[in-house]
């Protein structure tokens, strides 16, 4: 009897062994996306800063506008959540908001819209180019047209980056708060 329960615990435990690991909240996209990469001004300090500057954090990129009236504030609200039920690791994960509309979003309008979500939150802004060069690089459309009308377009993907700056998730959806924070847990653990 021993011997068939000693068997059927090594069969568990193998089967264990072997399972693949548990998946993902959001989508899976190691290997299909560039690492990150960009050169723009954050807002809360006017620094030119690059994607070197954020290694060693888990990092999120959104691309939007401050005048947005409903997905960008709730998408970076949700990112907000999502930051607080990490607690402390949050510290080791940092929300890019690229801004696609830089004729309006000047750094001193994007530095306190940008903090108003939390202290993790950076917006950057480059020139026309700079922002172009950053949406082809991870397939982002956007378009912003000023007649007749003015009228801002834009994806609502959220990008997720290691602290070794490789794409590995992206989120089209952030209301499962609960989700993505465990999937940022996995990506910030030691």
């Amino acid at each position: 009897m021993r011997i068939i329960r000693f068997m059927a615990l090594g069969a568990l435990l193998f089967a264990a062994a072997c399972s693949p690991k548990q998946p993902w909240h959001a989508t899976d996209i190691s290997g299909s996306m560039p690492e990150l990469s960009f050169r723009m001004q954050r807002a809360s300090d006017g620094a030119t800063v690059t994607a070197e500057s954020y290694r060693g954090r888990a990092v999120l990129v959104y691309f939007g506008y401050t005048n947005c009236p409903d997905v960008c504030p709730t998408t970076l609200a949700n990112l907000s959540d999502v930051l607080r039920r990490l607690g402390p690791k949050a510290e080791r994960v940092r929300v890019l908001f690229v801004s696609v509309d830089p004729n309006r979003d000047t750094l001193e309008v994007l530095k306190p819209y940008a903090h108003s979500f939390g202290p993790q939150f950076d917006g950057l802004r480059g020139s026309a180019n700079e922002i172009a060069a950053l949406a082809r690089r991870y397939r982002v459309a956007y378009s912003v047209k000023t007649k007749p009308s003015y009228s801002v377009m834009h994806t609502s993907a959220v990008f997720v980056f290691d602290d070794e700056g490789k794409a590995r998730l992206v989120a089209t959806d952030t209301s499962d708060t609960a989700g993505l924070a465990e999937d940022l847990k996995r990506l910030t653990a030691d």
